[in-house]
């Protein structure tokens, strides 16, 4: 599974910083990877011991590389090949961001009564609605 040379974008990928290859790529291009403060290109050779500064859409990242990996493996076995070295004031600061997850569906209780809701108001209304409702 180790090779002498792996690609920092596909490092980054297998241990699962990015969702693909090209986010991992595309993150070394727009100068969101660092090495020694350095902007760094995705075909860097990566070597046990490296440390970078990655910023990913959820937080920033300084990792440490502890063994190589080629291929994207589970998430328990991915972090067996880095060691986190985040500073704990930068952790304090990804805490007070709440998670914002837009998925495309409508919250629950909020907009537009599903059928059931209707009959239930239908039910709770005496059986017939109003003329008007429904």
């Amino acid at each position: 599974m180790e090779k002498e040379k792996i690609r920092l974008d596909k490092y980054l990928w297998s241990i699962r910083l990015f969702k693909t290859r090209s986010q991992a790529a595309d993150a070394c291009d727009n100068n969101k990877v660092k090495f020694k403060g350095d902007n760094v290109k995705a075909a860097k050779p990566v070597n046990v011991g490296d440390e970078f500064d990655v910023k990913t859409e959820a937080r920033r990242w300084v990792i440490k590389v502890t063994a190589l990996l080629d291929r994207r493996v589970q998430y328990s076995e991915a972090i067996q090949h880095y060691q986190d070295i985040t500073p704990a004031e930068e952790l304090d600061v990804v805490k007070f961001q709440a998670p914002v997850f837009h998925t495309g569906k409508r919250l629950s209780k909020v907009g537009r009564p599903t059928k059931k809701d209707k009959r239930d108001l239908d039910d709770f209304m005496g059986g017939d609605a109003p003329p008007g409702i429904g």
